[in-house]
């Protein structure tokens, strides 16, 4: 069996390398290759190409790459058609997947989609796209097949991979340690992003409200993980403008950072559902382009009052969410002082995480590959 996977970014790896190793385990001859991260390349999956390729964000930002992307497209496919593959697998990044999948699909190829699009929170009429473009939708969490029941397509409920690799059980302590970390001095972890766009707009209010803090809480030492290699000159250049902190970048590790730390300032994103699963109390921000922003509020494309993870999933307000011009020193301190001084509040976002984790743990890599091997053997 020979399946193909492409991941869109770093969530992507992370998912797809969580269903390489599952396929290899239950079908021990099944070859992957795919548009891969590092992740999906050390489970096993032989690269076609590299998951930079893909890694774009904002409406605004899209289209500045978008003849690149084209005839990046239109190279994949009739690569992707000379491997002759059981199934072609899309791990998110719709905008580019779904487009991609339709031309495979029409050409002979089964498709799956993991990853539903936010169907349920804007643009609703994806869901259409979506049937037309694949054969099956892999939903990540329980009311998503729902929102599938007026197309043709499959739609299954597989649960989060990741809530089924992370838990909470390392102790701060342990992941301290394994940082080298001193175990008693108090550590924020800032986590501005993946994307070059997303670090350039959240790295330096970042950097400013982790100064606030440590002025608040002498001794506190900001952790940053550094998503990419050629991500760590512009953070480096950002943090030299916020002297008196002590900051320490560590490669990737992005999980034992969070583990270590006694709060965490987000990019929203995957990485916030990480954070809940690894029950760390954490301040989620988000900013694109004043454009974006304008075209999405103006055509009212947005469908829900939350844009993190942990407050869509518990239905709840508990993590504090600051958008575009929010992201500020000032408000991002006030977001955080409560939940670094008070062990009540910090109790009380835990605590809401907690039936989340419950519901996503379905041993979702597994399940994939299931349907995979299923969908692939489908005449």
């Amino acid at each position: 069996m020979r399946i193909v996977l492409i991941a869109g970014e770093t969530s992507g790896d992370l998912l797809g390398a969580s269903v390489v190793r599952a396929l290899r385990a239950q079908y021990p001859h099944c070859e992957c290759l795919g548009v891969t991260g590092p992740r999906m390349r050390d489970a096993g999956c032989e690269s076609i190409d590299d998951i930079e390729s893909l890694s774009v964000m904002g409406l605004f930002e899209v289209l500045r790459e978008l003849p690149r992307l084209i005839r990046f497209r239109r190279a994949l496919r009739d690569k992707i058609l000379a491997l002759k593959p059981d199934l072609v697998l899309g791990i998110d990044a719709p905008d580019f997947n779904l487009g991609l999948e339709g031309m495979l699909r029409s050409a002979g190829c089964t498709t799956a989609h993991m990853v539903s699009p936010t169907i349920w929170a804007w643009r609703p009429r994806r869901r259409f796209g979506v049937a037309r473009n694949c054969h099956a939708v892999l939903c990540l969490y329980p009311f998503e097949p729902a929102c599938y029941a007026d197309t043709s397509v499959r739609a299954e409920y597989i649960g989060h991979p990741l809530a089924d690799e992370l838990n909470a059980e390392v102790t701060t302590a342990q992941a301290r340690a394994t940082l080298g970390l001193a175990p008693e001095q108090p550590v924020l972890a800032v986590l501005p992003g993946s994307r070059r766009s997303e670090v350039e707009r959240l790295i330096p209010p970042f950097a400013e409200a982790a100064l606030a803090l440590a002025e608040r809480h002498p001794g506190l030492r900001a952790v940053v993980p550094v998503a990419s290699p050629h991500l760590r000159p512009l953070i480096a250049a950002h943090l030299r403008e916020a002297p008196g902190l002590d900051w320490t970048l560590v490669e990737g590790d992005s999980r034992s950072v969070m583990q270590a730390a006694d709060l965490c300032l987000l990019a929203s994103g995957t990485v916030t559902l990480e954070c809940l699963l690894l029950g760390r109390p954490m301040v989620v921000a988000y900013r694109a382009s004043a454009a974006t922003i304008w075209l999405l509020r103006s055509l009212r494309l947005i469908r829900t009052k939350h844009f993190s993870l942990p407050n869509i999933l518990t239905g709840t307000a508990t993590v504090p969410e600051l958008l575009q011009n929010e992201v500020n020193a000032e408000h991002l301190l006030a977001a955080m002082a409560p939940l670094w001084t008070d062990a009540a509040t910090r109790q009380r976002q835990l605590d809401s995480f907690d039936a989340v984790r419950d519901v996503l743990r379905k041993d979702a890599a597994a399940t994939t590959a299931h349907l995979i091997g299923e969908l692939a053997a489908s005449p």
